[in-house]
This record gives C-alpha cells, structure tokens and sequence, in this order.
C-alpha cells in the first residue's frame, strides 16, 4: 500500500511479470458471473466491459474490499491502471494484500478519502454486533448528522487524510483517466467539485451511486447532483436486464448510475 507512489504514466507497469493475469480474471469472470445471481455483487459490474479498454486509467472512489478494482485491473490490463482510494485501513490493507496474491500490478491502493478540497478529515464508521460496517462508513465534514446511520446504536470515528481527484492526478502525473467509480455514502457531489479539471479535461465515463437517503446528510439531492453532470454534457444511464439503458431521473429502485459524453453500447 502506497500513499505517495513514485509517479509513472499512465498504465505504466513492468509488463507480465508483475501482472501475471490468470487469477485477477479469474476474479474478474466470477464477479461478472455472480453479478445477475448475488445479491452481496453489484449488477452493474457486468456492463463494465463495453466502458473500459484495455489500457485504460480506472479510479475507483470508496473501494472498501475490492469488487470494482478486480474487475477493473483485468479489463483495463497491463497497459492500464487502477488506482483504488479506500481511507479506512483494515480495507485498505487487505486491498494491498489480495492486489499481491492476484497478480494486479497495475493496482495502485491509497489510503486517503476523496472530497472538494484537501485536509485532515474524520470519517465516522458504525458498528454492529461489535462488528465495523466499513460499507456504511461517511466523511463528517459537510454533513449535518449521521442521516440513515441513525440505526446503528455505536461509531466510531476515524481521522483520514482527504484530498481531491485533481490534487491526486497532478502528482501522480495522470495523463488522462478513462473511468471513475463513486460511493462515498453521500459525498459524491464533494467528490466530483474535486475532481472538476479532470471531467473536464478528459471526459471519464463514471459510475455514481445516488440515493438521496445518503446525500440529505450533505444537504444535496439526486436531482441536483444529476443535473450538475448534465451541464457538462453528460448523460445518464443505468443498468437494466443486461443492457445500459438511458434514463432522465433517479428511481429508489436502482442506486448505481453511469454518465457518459460519449455513446454507450446499449446491448
């Protein structure tokens, strides 16, 4: 695990030796495969193929254990690279350990928070049954309470060093990013006025979670935050029966979102 890795290009990686392969997509093809079947995997995984190339620079905000990052590194392969920013460091550290069993050399894991701007920050993680809930973990700063964390009894919190997508692009010498996943329980909308020079510059697909139950601890609502990418020409997608599917608002039934400037294979 690195928080300040020595900057390379994009995609910059020794080549077969340090990205074996076989085993991150073997990963890779079981989460696609359990995407439709598992309640515990994301469907949305399954429609990530057609979004990301080989050699693409991935992003993945909020990574926790890992299921968009394997399946990041095997699409976007040894030419690419997936940088996974999880701040909590249990997560982080197991991040860093199954990238070495796997083989994903082109797996960069920082243990910082994403936001609008830099500084030392304090994230707020549940438990229950004595147990961390990482998933249900949030940045305090921004937010008026704990919203629908109200239902765990116990947190603790957790200083976090936060810093923006821009920031982090310029010193890792990111020359373009290609894809960006979000879920930061709520803090998409900071995540994104970070990352703004970035959208902007490169045009990255991205997939937001968006459920206003979260982002009203942030005094931000669905419509606002879509209506925000819509201004910069971005539409919006989701996915539905095995097809990205274009919609004009967010629904409670579904909480994963993809905004792309550019075509995206329907099929």
């Amino acid at each position: 695990m690195s928080n300040n890795p020595t900057p390379k290009r994009p995609g910059a990686r020794s080549g077969a030796t340090r990205y074996p392969g076989v085993r991150a997509t073997s990963v890779a093809r079981t989460l696609r495969w359990a995407a439709d079947r598992w309640p515990c995997v994301e469907a949305e995984l399954a429609g990530l193929r057609p979004l990301v190339r080989p050699g693409a620079v991935c992003l993945d905000i909020g990574a926790e254990y890992g299921l968009y990052t394997w399946t990041l590194s095997a699409l976007a392969g040894p030419r690419g690279a997936v940088h996974s920013f999880e701040p909590l460091p249990g997560p982080a550290r197991w991040l860093s350990a199954a990238a070495a069993v796997l083989g994903c050399g082109n797996v960069t894991v920082h243990r910082t928070a994403l936001g609008e701007r830099s500084h030392q920050g304090t994230m707020s993680l549940p438990r229950r049954r004595l147990l961390p809930v990482h998933g249900r973990a949030y940045l305090t700063e921004g937010s008026s309470g704990p919203g629908p964390n109200t239902e765990f009894a116990v947190s603790r919190p957790v200083p976090v060093r936060v810093r923006t997508v821009d920031e982090l692009c310029d010193r890792l010498r990111l020359g373009r990013v290609d894809f960006i996943k979000a879920d930061v329980e709520g803090a998409e909308g900071a995540v994104l006025a970070g990352a703004r020079s970035t959208l902007l510059r490169d045009r990255p697909a991205l997939l937001l979670e968006i459920e206003d139950r979260h982002l009203q601890k942030y005094e931000t609502k669905a419509a606002e935050l879509v209506g925000r990418l819509t201004d910069l020409d971005y539409a919006m997608y989701r996915w539905q029966r095995g097809r990205w599917t274009g919609v004009a608002e967010v629904v409670e039934a579904c909480r994963n979102y993809l905004f792309s400037v550019r075509p995206v294979p329907l099929g």
